[in-house]
């Protein structure tokens, strides 16, 4: 056999056993979301009604009223400005969607991701995130950041 022959052999396998791994590698990561997306939900919802709690702790007032849908939706209501906010679960496309009644109305839903990835060289080594915009969530800043917008302040402190 000739070196380019070779070459060119094993180009062939290499290409394919990578997009083997990618295959395998998406099918792992989605299975571990599938697992884990109730998990992250719950937490979602617990960090929802936890920043409720403190927010009216220090405001001393029912500023924000929390609660869960019967179909399982937490819906937030802002008692000063009569707006509302949801955040629903789509456990079948693995999205958290937030729609936000106190946004300027050009302004979309934040669409959430359940997504799992591979955390280190063992093909074991995975965990689950929250990601927007292709980038990872810190939930409990966005939560507090839509509860600015609810109230009729700025997202972020000036």
């Amino acid at each position: 056999m000739d070196e380019i022959t070779k070459q060119s052999a094993q180009e062939y396998l290499a290409a394919k056993l990578t997009e083997e791994e990618q295959i395998y590698e998406a099918q792992q990561n989605r299975a571990l979301a599938v697992a884990r997306s109730p998990w992250v939900w719950k937490s979602v919802k617990d960090s929802i009604f936890e920043k409720c709690r403190e927010w009216n702790a220090v405001t001393q007032e029912e500023t924000l009223t929390c609660k869960e849908t019967a179909m399982g939706d937490i819906r937030i209501w802002c008692a000063a400005r009569k707006q509302q906010m949801m955040v629903h679960y789509d456990s079948r496309k693995l999205l958290i969607t937030v729609r936000n009644g106190g946004r300027l109305e050009h302004e979309k839903d934040v669409i959430l991701h359940i997504e799992g990835y591979r955390t280190g060289s063992e093909r074991s080594d995975r965990a689950i995130r929250l990601i927007r915009n292709e980038q990872p969530v810190n939930i409990d800043m966005l939560i507090v950041g839509e509860l600015r917008v609810l109230t009729g302040m700025s997202r972020q402190r000036k």
